[in-house]
């Protein structure tokens, strides 16, 4: 199964440019605005995950107003070239105005596997088009689904407890964010069908741990149709620096764990 998620866009301070409309700073990321994936080259997928492509729109058609006309779009095919899944750019245009003047817009594309989609290779492309000026680009990224394991997918950053307002991995020290995740892959004892699943998170700065007891929880209850549960932690930003932040996983039934990264600049107002 596959499935689409929204595509969006942030307003940004990009001087005004003129030219040939154009696509860069291409690159997967971990959620919307998130951190860019560890495994970016090429990238592996557990079947549930999801995979953002995260860009810039540059050089867009501006009017005096700073209002920009624009839409998006993608297709999925397999290691066969089958199409999978298409979303073509919609015919009424995404109309928003570049408060801060330039002519780029950030953007992404993205699509969910669901627990049952076949492994292999799949190749995603972009469509995008600058209505007022009649342009149009695209770019592919590949990526791999690989077989069913152990794993937390869909890790992301965000504001709320929902996952609903995504969060960058550059904030300021006073915010507050909530890491959220997913996971899969996991066995349930055989008598009561629950699960056993703990969970670790700690911060590391300059490769060392910033607390002496890492931050836990655990899941021992859930309806036997869930093949993925949603867990989150939050992260109180209390001063500025450089971090990584490690999750980890322990599926108490089976003895297997697994780890997530992601780094996390917090920087100070004065």
């Amino acid at each position: 199964m596959w499935t689409a998620l929204a595509m969006m866009a942030a307003l940004s301070s990009a001087p005004a440019q003129g030219g040939e409309l154009s696509l860069t700073n291409i690159r997967p990321t971990m959620g919307i605005l998130g951190a860019p994936r560890k495994d970016a080259d090429n990238p592996k997928l557990l079947a549930g995950d999801a995979f953002f492509v995260s860009f810039d729109i540059e050089n867009l058609k501006v009017g005096e107003d700073g209002q920009v006309a624009y839409a998006v779009g993608f297709e999925l095919r397999n290691d066969k070239n089958k199409l999978i899944y298409e979303e073509k750019p919609p015919k009424e245009p995404l109309r928003i105005v570049n408060s801060l003047g330039g002519s780029r817009v950030p953007a992404f594309v993205a699509t969910q596997t669901g627990t049952d989609t076949e492994v292999g290779e799949y190749t995603l492309t972009a469509v995008v088009e600058d209505r007022a000026a009649m342009q149009k680009k695209t770019f592919t990224k590949k990526f791999e689904v690989v077989p069913a394991a152990f794993g937390l997918v869909r890790l992301n950053l965000s504001y709320d407890d929902e996952g609903r307002l995504p969060a960058p991995p550059l904030c300021v020290a006073g915010q507050r964010v909530v890491v959220n995740f997913f996971v899969i892959g996991f066995e349930r004892e055989k008598a009561s069908k629950r699960p056993n699943i703990t969970f670790k998170m700690r911060v590391l700065e300059n490769g060392k741990p910033v607390l002496g007891k890492d931050a836990g929880g655990s899941i021992k209850d859930a309806p036997e149709t869930y093949k993925m549960i949603p867990a989150n932690f939050y992260l109180y930003l209390n001063r500025p620096g450089k971090f990584t932040v490690e999750l980890e996983a322990a599926d108490e039934v089976n003895k297997k764990t697994t780890k997530q990264s992601f780094d996390l600049t917090v920087q100070e107002l004065k």
